[in-house]
């Protein structure tokens, strides 16, 4: 299996050249040259698997042995998921009359990005040891891995690669814009490898720092940069599997075999949504996937008008900008995955009976005006055809913030009782509004992507009068005193790259020592 850039390009990558250059150099995203179909006798195959066998037998049909032994991949899955709390990884809770929630936040760090980045982490240590055996005494390869955080990617990646050999992890975050245990989980980390930088600015301004590192080829090439955030492939591959794990739970207690499943997605940056879809393409049943998201709403906007616009025009004269929500991980204006479902969409618009290979470079054309025109514009208008497409897979809607607190107290007044972090809750509105035009036969899952603790403010103030105690119902073990621990981060005054690069290159310095010294010791993290 070989990978290519949506933006073109002659560049084929292997998975691990792939994983480890995570943005393509012309901007683009990675994605595989064909999408494999499922083996003949999946479901009766597969049935009974665990999580951690689900995840090799999917993974497998994307990844090589010749690159990863079957044995190997299956170390470092069964490595990946040792420390989630729940024995399924995943579990599926049902909450209602067809109505069920996929709990994704059993990880280290309480959200669903641990599904993906513990994951992700083994693997760029795999690989970096693999290249690095026998170079005692002589140059190493190295990563230096640069995120950028709305809250939950930075943490659940911190907790991935802490500690880990060869490797330095640099997370920008906006200030003052992610949850105060967000905030807690990921600067009260102080392994030497770790790196916060609080930038004064919002989501979409970090996102835009890292890909100018990225695009940077001097930078790059000195520091081979590697991607955490869902641009990344690995992040997305590793994210369809508990679409299938869900998919088995729910279909034993489906009273017939006639009955579907809509997996209903809160979505921002679209990586779950996407990892739902590619599910979705490889055979995995499914009626429509469902796209939930807050004011921030330019995937909504996208399938009711064929726009993919950073603002929306409609809403008059300073309409434009973030709009601080309730479900702060979602608040951002570009959700950079929807660059892959862009170009699968371009590509199934093109008529006529070129090859495979003519209509890949006709389609990365077409997307790379579009994203230019994004990038230029504020946005890319879609031809008729293509938003058609779009809607035969998908259905997408918003919920506003008035509506999220309501959800969230309507699930805690329900029987049996249901916390849902404000995340959660958008998902679960949403899919009221799905569920009143679907057939009878259709049964809902929802996405659950963070524990509610992690979002205290708004779950406390969803539930105020409603005799709520926080910290026996919602507060996990964990997090107690977690705010009071001593934090280690680098504020920088504006959204700038080159004060960003100043703080990055001054901290690799002092890395450099430290981890020639590790491996100098022939200490290597566990």
């Amino acid at each position: 299996m070989k990978y290519f850039s949506t933006r073109g390009g002659d560049e084929r990558l292997s998975f691990e050249e792939a994983v480890l250059t995570g943005l393509a150099p012309n901007g683009g995203l990675y994605i595989p040259l064909e999408i494999p179909s499922l083996p003949e006798n999946w479901e009766a195959l597969w049935a009974d698997y665990t999580f951690q066998q689900l995840s090799h037998a999917i993974l497998s049909l994307f990844i090589s042995p010749d690159e990863i032994s079957s044995k190997e991949l299956q170390i470092l899955i069964d490595r990946s998921y040792e420390n989630f709390r729940h024995p399924e990884v995943t579990p599926v809770v049902p909450i209602g009359d067809k109505l069920h929630v996929l709990e994704l936040w059993h990880g280290p760090t309480y959200a669903f990005k641990d599904v993906a980045l513990q994951l992700l982490g083994n693997l760029f240590e795999f690989f970096l040891k693999r290249r690095n055996v026998g170079k005692v005494g002589k140059a190493r390869d190295k990563l230096t891995v640069v995120g950028a955080t709305s809250g939950d990617t930075g943490s659940a990646a911190i907790y991935g690669l802490r500690n880990k050999l060869d490797i330095s992890i640099f997370i920008l975050h906006p200030k003052g814009r992610v949850s105060p245990i967000q905030e807690a989980q990921m600067t009260t980390v102080t392994d030497p490898n770790v790196h916060n930088i609080a930038v004064k600015g919002t989501f979409d301004d970090c996102q835009d720092i890292v890909k100018a590192l990225f695009a940077d080829k001097e930078f790059n090439a000195t520091h081979r940069l590697g991607a955490i955030n869902s641009i990344n492939w690995a992040r997305i591959l590793a994210q369809t599997v508990y679409y299938f794990s869900a998919y088995f739970h729910v279909k034993r207690q489906l009273p017939s075999p006639s009955a579907q499943i809509q997996f209903v997605v809160p979505s921002g940056n679209f990586g779950d949504a996407l990892a739902g879809w590619y599910a979705k393409r490889m055979g995995l049943p499914m009626a429509q996937l469902g796209i939930a998201t807050n004011a921030n709403d330019i995937l909504a906007r996208f399938w009711q008008t064929g726009r993919y616009e950073k603002n929306d025009a409609s809403s008059g004269p300073g309409s434009g900008g973030v709009k601080e929500t309730l479900s702060p991980a979602m608040d951002i204006l570009v959700s950079s995955n929807f660059e892959r479902l862009l170009w699968y969409l371009a590509f199934e618009s093109l008529q006529g009976d070129e090859s495979a290979e003519t209509k890949r470079l006709k389609a990365c054309e077409v997307l790379k005006g579009w994203m230019d025109s994004v990038k230029i514009d504020g946005k890319a208008v879609v031809p008729t055809a293509v938003l058609e497409l779009a809607r035969k897979e998908f259905v997408a809607d918003r919920a506003s913030d008035s509506l999220t607190a309501e959800t969230i107290k309507s699930y805690y007044t329900a029987k049996p009782p249901y916390i849902a972090d404000p995340h959660t809750a958008v998902g679960l509105a949403v899919a009221r509004v799905f569920a009143q035009y679907n057939e009878p036969n259709i049964h809902q899952v929802v996405l659950s992507t963070a524990h509610p603790a992690k979002f205290s403010e708004a779950v406390t103030m969803s539930l105020s009068g409603m005799g709520l105690d926080f910290d026996k119902e919602v507060l996990p073990e964990e997090f107690k005193g977690l705010l009071e621990k001593p934090r280690r981060v680098k504020d920088v005054e504006a959204a700038e790259v080159a004060l960003v690069k100043h703080v990055i290159e001054k901290a690799l310095e002092h890395d450099t020592e430290v981890q020639e010294a590790k491996a100098h010791s022939g200490k290597v993290s566990s």
